[in-house]
């Protein structure tokens, strides 16, 4: 005997079996972008069970018993708890919700089981935003949201084998009738702190920004091409080269890793004795989320950017910090000066940490260093600098991603073996060197350079432009930037030619068919996801008072949120009422009377179809043990009532009323 098609096989398999393949397939999108935040035993666990439930629903076997149930309910209790040593929290609670989900997936028998898994299901769905808000995750969800409300409307369709995609339909036009409630609520309902925040990042081995430098333990740098932040000009721009992006400043060395802040409590660090002069550029940033509580501000920025509900201030090496780790999108505005001069011009106690050598490190390096100062005996510390320069320059050093693994002495195998490294290895050489010609120098982390955007105007700087530079303090001036990347390889910080991480083969076949189009496709899905984070995820109580001022009310506040928010609502129930009472008008009133009774005969034990005529219920009434009594005979002889004021000549709406009162005096028997 011939096998079917698949498709065929589908479509000849029983209604039960077909929706609960549907519901089992929405569950694991809903539950599929939980699986890197999810234990792998959560994973396997879950996909595991969905299998059994459809191979059950496929071959007709009975479901399990309890007893299986309590014990896999059991053993994901003690995995979640070994796991996450607790069953309290964000990422325990996601892992139990989504093992819960599929597992309640293998004892539904009833209605009742299937809601309870729409509602796990909605549950799981809004889970996912606690780890992304991206414009990505929003669609998927938007997507899992279409699938279980098809899911939820199929089963209020018990009768026949109605179509999944006409219980799309009903779910589709469902979800545009709560669009504009929906759009209400985002726009009204006040604004309250973050819920929730972001798991702690590991930046090991990829470019990006860190709280601490360790040299030489990468062997190679794999380029983060995601979004560190957007910067919008309001106004006219600076320069490519002057796009410096503050970040922490690194003095302390251990002769293998930089570290930030003092290492003396007592000796207080040098004040920041910022003074700015030359234009001022107006800027406006997007910061993503990093979970640490710096903010990127272009150098230099004198005054503190106003940020709702936090404390700003500016450290003594002018980076700028909250009272809290970035968790969520962040927006601010700010003025920078690029032509600035800081830190104190006279020697201060505070700048010995800036000459400290670890002892026993980079001997070549500190040779390098007399040898240099005996060739220029009484030299300024610009025209050091300018030498360790025209070093880098002239000597055949080179700026790589795979510079290998160095050593215990980094200084001296970049500036004697290797000659290669990227902006870490040569920012720490350069600072190590100028420390030992007695020069107090630093490393400054942060971003530099930034791609414009050709659709709309937005600068994106990237994780891959992360950079590392260098600060020498000279008397009477203060601390001097100086990029010693540059001398190695201009284009990274002159004109500013972006790093690429290697692509995949999707994008290298767009690339190699018409580059033109694959850089307009990317400029096409960032602004794209620009405008959602500015719009959407970045729509703060700030914007919701904005725009009750547009809206009249000259001094807004959260309580105006709420009036105004509590009328749009009843507003939408007052009209939801009107278009009800509207609908019910159109339908045929004879038809409505018909219903009513329709439903009391069902009640009665008779199977009433909506298209069931007053003769066919006359006749049941008539086969019934009470028909033949009094209320019997007068429910009867009201169905011949009703059927001759459907098919009179004239037929007038008082005699209809008159049907409508007798029918709230009839007698009915009890079920």
């Amino acid at each position: 005997m011939p096998r079917l098609p698949f498709t065929a096989t589908l479509q000849q398999l029983p209604r039960d079996t077909r929706d609960t393949w549907f519901l089992l397939l929405v569950i694991a999108w809903t539950i599929t972008p939980h699986g890197e935040h999810l234990p792998l035993w959560c994973s396997a666990m879950a996909i595991g069970l969905l299998v059994w439930r459809g191979h059950i629903a496929w071959h007709g076997r009975p479901l399990p018993s309890r007893w299986w149930l309590l014990g896999l309910l059991l053993l994901a209790a003690g995995a979640t708890f070994w796991s996450h040593r607790t069953l309290l929290g964000r990422d325990p609670g996601v892992t139990f919700i989504v093992v819960l989900l599929a597992l309640k997936t293998l004892e539904m028998r009833a209605r009742r089981d299937a809601f309870v898994i729409f509602f796990l299901g909605f549950f799981t769905l809004l889970s996912n935003f606690f780890y992304s808000q991206s414009l990505l995750t929003a669609a998927a969800m938007l997507v899992s949201l279409l699938g279980l409300l098809t899911a939820l409307v199929n089963s209020q369709m018990p009768v026949g084998r109605p179509p999944l995609w006409q219980s799309a339909r009903t779910a589709l036009w469902m979800a545009l009738l709560g669009a504009p409630i929906m759009a209400l609520l985002f726009a009204f309902f006040p604004r309250i702190a973050p819920l929730w925040g972001l798991p702690g990042d590991a930046m090991s081995g990829r470019s990006g920004l860190s709280g601490q430098m360790k040299v030489g333990s990468v062997s190679s740098l794999a380029l983060d091409g995601s979004v560190a932040l957007r910067v919008e000009f309001l106004g006219e721009r600076p320069p490519q080269r002057a796009l410096y992006f503050r970040g922490p400043v690194l003095t302390q060395f251990d002769g293998r890793e930089w570290r930030a802040g003092t290492a003396d409590p007592f000796t207080p660090p040098p004040p920041a004795a910022l003074q700015v002069s030359g234009p001022a550029y107006r800027y406006r940033i997007t910061l993503e989320p990093h979970n640490r509580p710096w903010l990127l501000a272009l150098d230099a920025t004198p005054e503190a950017p106003k940020i709702e509900g936090s404390r700003v201030r500016m450290q003594p090496d002018l980076q700028w910090t909250l009272d809290r780790g970035v968790s969520d999108l962040l927006r601010y505005e700010a003025v920078a000066y690029p032509e600035f001069r800081h830190g104190p011009q006279r020697a201060h106690p505070g700048l010995q940490e800036a000459l400290y050598l670890p002892p026993g490190f980079n001997p070549r390096t500190q040779a390098l260093a007399q040898e240099i100062r005996r060739d220029s005996p009484g030299a300024s510390t610009p025209a050091l600098v300018e030498a360790v320069l025209q070093r880098l320059r002239t000597e055949g050093y080179t700026y790589t991603l795979e510079p290998g693994e160095y050593g215990i002495h980094t200084a001296d195998e970049f500036w004697f073996d290797r000659k290669a490294g990227f902006c870490e290895h040569i920012a720490s050489s350069f600072v190590l060197l100028m420390r030992a010609m007695g020069v107090p120098a630093r490393i400054v982390t942060g971003y530099q350079g930034g791609e414009v955007n050709s659709l709309d105007g937005f600068f994106t700087v990237r994780q891959s432009d992360a950079h590392a530079w260098a600060e020498v303090w000279q008397a009477g001036i203060g601390w001097v930037r100086v990029d010693p990347t540059s001398a190695v390889a201009p284009g990274r910080t002159g004109s500013f030619q972006p790093l690429r991480a290697p692509a995949g083969a999707i994008t290298n076949a767009v690339v190699t068919v018409s580059p033109a189009l694959a850089a307009q496709l990317r400029a096409l899905w960032e602004a794209t996801n620009n405008r959602w984070n500015q719009w959407v995820l970045n729509y703060s109580q700030a914007k919701q008072l904005d725009l009750l001022r547009s809206l009249g009310v000259s001094s807004p506040s959260w309580e105006d949120l709420v009036y105004v928010l509590a009328g749009l609502v009843a507003a939408a129930g007052i009209l939801g009422a009107i278009w009800s009472a509207w609908e019910r008008s159109r339908q045929d009133p004879w038809l409505r009377l018909l219903h009513r009774v329709q439903k009391r005969l069902a009640a009665l034990g008779m199977p009433v179809g909506s298209a069931q005529a007053p003769r066919a219920m006359l006749e049941w009434v008539r086969q019934q043990p009470w028909g033949g009594q009094a209320h019997g005979i007068a429910l009867a002889q009201w169905l011949l009532r009703l059927e001759a004021w459907r098919y009179s000549a004239q037929p007038n709406r008082e005699s209809l009323g008159t049907l409508r009162s007798e029918l709230l005096l009839l007698h009915w028997p009890t079920p």
